[in-house]
């Protein structure tokens, strides 16, 4: 469903790749929170739990409710970076709903719809985030266009210095892990994927090209041999190996555009076309399913689109499935403006560039 990771460049500074997928298409929004947009969360039966924007924020977002205006109360963040540098993602987790620990009904309480913007309009660190959710409660609601599914997904935060924090539902039961790898995936629980990585202590990027089989000399005919080790699968579990790997051993860049293209490489390798692998009634995987949206029979999932967070210079990159470049969006420049602004995503990122006429007048 989704792969995210953070990269390091050779002078420490963070960037966070991930991608997005699903086997249908939605009207994903890119949505600019100005600083002090007042923003608020129902929960039913509790009041209201108001806030305004202290950090102007950047966002993939979807509305709640999709005949209603697209407007900040209605448009949940998916993906998203602040002007502090702090992201939030949003990824698949079926796992999540549960019995919940119950809340005091005099208690404004936080939806988990809602996480995303509280979130990025308030904090600037990992720690104040960890801190913050000490006692805040956070209640799973159903969500009317997943079909009454209570909020199926876990979080992942990252700051400029490299922290990174999960929030993950278990059956109702909300845990906050640090994650000293910087990876997310889907399911099972994020420490299953931590534990797991024990069984690849192996993986380096060294080519081993040469060995001796009695009398027989055995070398590689070329590179590339480093990579025997990883799994190949697109399922969560062999994806979060592959993201480990290629967050420790990818290049590390002293320039912030290179480190920037270095990110877009890396993700390159977890872009999955329409096709590549089909689940078939009865036979294949569960899948999203969102109101007004349904398909039938065979399904198929792919990459709708893939972002790229320089968490230093507080820029993002985005990239849908119609496009081959990535558009910038400058979250420091952007906090200037006083007023919320969305646009589809669909009409906002560039297409292919035809060049032939520069070309021709060259």
């Amino acid at each position: 469903m989704c792969t995210s990771l953070l990269y390091r460049d050779a002078a420490n500074r963070a960037y966070l790749g991930r991608t997005l997928e699903l086997s249908l298409d939605l009207p994903y929004q890119v949505t600019l929170f100005p600083k002090g947009q007042a923003l608020s969360s129902t929960v039913q039966g509790h009041p209201a739990l108001n806030w305004e924007m202290r950090h102007a924020t950047i966002a993939v977002t979807m509305p709640s409710v999709p005949t209603a205006a697209l407007d900040a109360s209605n448009l949940k963040v998916i993906e998203g970076l602040n002007d502090a540098g702090l992201t939030f993602s949003v990824q698949s987790y079926p796992q999540a709903d549960g019995p919940q620990a119950p809340v005091d009904a005099a208690r404004a309480a936080l939806s988990a719809a809602d996480i995303g913007a509280w979130v990025l309009g308030q904090f600037s660190t990992v720690a104040e985030v960890k801190a913050a959710l000490e006692d805040m409660p956070v209640v799973l609601e159903p969500v009317p266009l997943l079909g009454g599914l209570a909020m199926p997904f876990h979080y992942g935060i990252h700051d400029p210095s490299g922290a990174s924090l999960v929030i993950e539902f278990h059956h109702g039961v909300r845990t906050i892990y640090d994650n000293p790898v910087g990876v997310m995936t889907n399911a099972p629980q994020f420490p299953w994927h931590l534990t797991n990585l024990n069984n690849y202590t192996f993986l380096n990027n060294v080519n081993h090209a040469k060995a001796t089989f009695g009398a027989y000399q055995a070398v590689q005919p070329g590179t590339g041999i480093a990579k025997a080790g990883l799994p190949g699968t697109d399922t969560s579990v062999d994806r979060f190996i592959r993201a480990a790997f290629y967050a420790q051993f990818a290049e590390k860049q002293t320039d912030p555009d290179k480190a920037v293209q270095m990110v877009a490489h890396i993700m390159n390798n977890f872009d999955r076309p329409r096709g590549i692998t089909v689940d078939q009634p009865n036979l294949g995987s569960d899948h999203l399913h969102v109101t007004g949206h349904d398909t039938d029979g065979e399904t198929t999932e792919s990459t709708s689109w893939t972002s790229i967070a320089d968490l230093d210079r507080r820029l993002m990159f985005l990239r849908d499935a119609g496009g081959m470049n990535y558009a910038c969006l400058d979250v420091t420049a952007l906090a200037g403006t006083a007023d919320f602004r969305t646009m589809p995503m669909a009409r906002l990122l560039p297409g292919p560039v035809n060049v032939s006429p520069a070309l021709a007048g060259a």
